[in-house]
């Protein structure tokens, strides 16, 4: 998972929405008496929803860890392909392509004097190897600023250290703030002359495992190698070189594979419209994941959440009128690559999507609504609002962004619908060894398939055009 595009936008226009059960301004849309009733079977349902745990479980325990490119997430496609299919889903197919790969087969680190200890750290997705027998003197810098500003000499054979924190928030903003650390740091410490960088995890626990994630975006040869240490040994690493008096030497051991065209593919299945099949409300998540946990939050329960939601939707009496398509993307992580979303933006560019959501935070509750639609538009998604307040899902504003799913597809005018997941806990598992099942909450897991099932259907069965002339189209 990547912070998505203006999704730390300032608010620039709130949706004025009230409950459910609020009065209707004269000339404003209104819904049919059976769309509600739909709509209030959905949110039920969904609240009591056990098979998106089910499909979460089914796939952590059949397939686990699902890395780009890998063995491991080709067994994931053809998981996907046979749920779907089991689940009701009409047209399932898998579009493939080729990704970036990278593996790491070691990971270690110690410091060598003046006090040696081992170090927990996670090698930085695109490392090269490191050299045997490979070690140095680490420089601490506090921000990647700090390092862009250092001289040569400062940093020359040396390891650089970028020790900055992460502050938690409700909206994930922290991560956007401080994860520019883990892909820079590479590639402006070997224009410095470095041998190695070393950053504090991109992430909110204090528990002793690393967080990994893409480094650098440049080839190997136009980096060095870099990890991410675990907080507890970033403090130790800081205080050794606070009271040692003398220079503190690392030694790493970094192995690591990298393949410039793997094989990845998205798989895609729908509920066809009834009315306007030809017109496609889109629904995304990413079936890869890093290889440190199971990838159950980032992003199986994405992948659970929204196959849910269908799945209550697909089951109902009449089909809505548009089509529902799930986008079930691969190799969302490496941030280099022709990833998932720009592969299906290439391939279904020319179709009509009425709007583009994703679910990429984990089971975190949806607690707010944003958006990028038309201003003419705004009524229909204020209607759409109301039916979600009951969930406890508040307004937000028009200037929101796509994650890296459907940014690609959103960039060519698609209206955008962003779901704001609660992010308080997330970054402490994100990338990490404790990405694991028994981390999800499944009253929460609820929640987002009931905000998932009435927002869908409301999407698919609605009069009138988000498009428009959205900001930003």
């Amino acid at each position: 998972m990547r912070a998505p595009a203006g999704h730390l936008a300032a608010c620039a226009l709130i949706l004025a929405v009230g409950p459910a059960s609020a009065q209707t301004p004269p000339g404003a849309p209104t819904l049919p008496s059976d769309v509600l009733q739909t709509v209030e079977k959905l949110r039920a349902a969904g609240l009591a929803d056990r098979n998106g745990y089910a499909i979460l479980e089914d796939l952590v325990t059949r397939v686990g860890s699902r890395p780009a490119g890998t063995a491991a997430e080709a067994r994931a496609r053809e998981w996907a392909s046979t749920m779907l299919r089991a689940q009701g889903f009409a047209n399932v197919r898998v579009e493939p392509f080729t990704t970036p790969s990278w593996q790491a087969s070691r990971e270690q680190a110690e410091i060598l004097s003046p006090w040696p200890q081992p170090l927990v750290i996670a090698a930085l997705g695109g490392s090269p190897s490191t050299p045997e027998g490979f070690s140095g003197e680490v420089v601490r810098f506090t921000s990647l600023e700090a390092l862009r500003a250092a001289s040569a000499e400062a940093v020359r054979e040396r390891i650089v250290f970028i020790d900055e924190g992460m502050v938690r928030t409700q909206d994930g903003a922290g991560y956007g703030a401080t994860v520019a650390k883990r892909r820079g740091c590479a590639t402006v410490a070997r224009s410095l002359g470095a041998r190695a960088c070393l950053i504090r995890s991109a992430g909110t626990n204090t528990d002793r495992i690393a967080h990994q994630g893409w480094g650098a975006t440049a080839p190997q040869d136009a980096q060095v190698p870099s990890a991410a240490l675990a907080p507890p040994d970033a403090d130790t690493l800081a205080r050794v070189l606070q009271r040692s008096g003398e220079p503190v030497r690392v030694r790493l051991d970094i192995q690591a594979r990298f393949s410039p065209a793997a094989p990845s593919g998205n798989v895609l299945a729908e509920i066809t419209g009834r009315e306007k099949p030809q017109q496609i409300v889109l629904a995304a998540a990413h079936l890869d994941s890093w290889s440190l946990g199971q990838g159950a939050l980032d992003d199986g329960a994405g992948v659970a959440i929204i196959t849910a939601a269908a799945r209550l939707i697909n089951a109902l009496p009449v089909k809505p009128r548009r089509s529902i398509r799930l986008l079930l993307a691969g190799a969302e992580e490496p941030v280099n690559s022709d990833s998932g979303g720009n592969a299906y933006r290439d391939a279904h560019r020319n179709e009509s999507h009425v709007a583009a959501a994703e679910s990429d935070v984990g089971d975190g509750r949806v607690w707010r609504l944003r958006s990028r639609v038309s201003e003419g538009a705004l009524p229909q998604l204020r209607l759409l609002q109301s039916q979600l307040a009951p969930l406890g899902v508040l307004p937000g504003d028009n200037q929101g962004g796509g994650g890296s799913d459907i940014g690609p597809l959103v960039a060519t005018g698609v209206p955008v619908l962003a779901f704001n997941q609660d992010a308080s806990r997330y970054f402490d598992v994100h990338h990490t060894a404790n990405d694991t099942l028994d981390r999800v909450r499944l009253e929460d897991l609820q929640q987002n398939i009931a905000v998932w099932a009435v927002a869908l259907y409301l999407l698919a069965e609605m009069d009138g055009d988000l498009r428009g002339s959205a900001t930003g189209n």
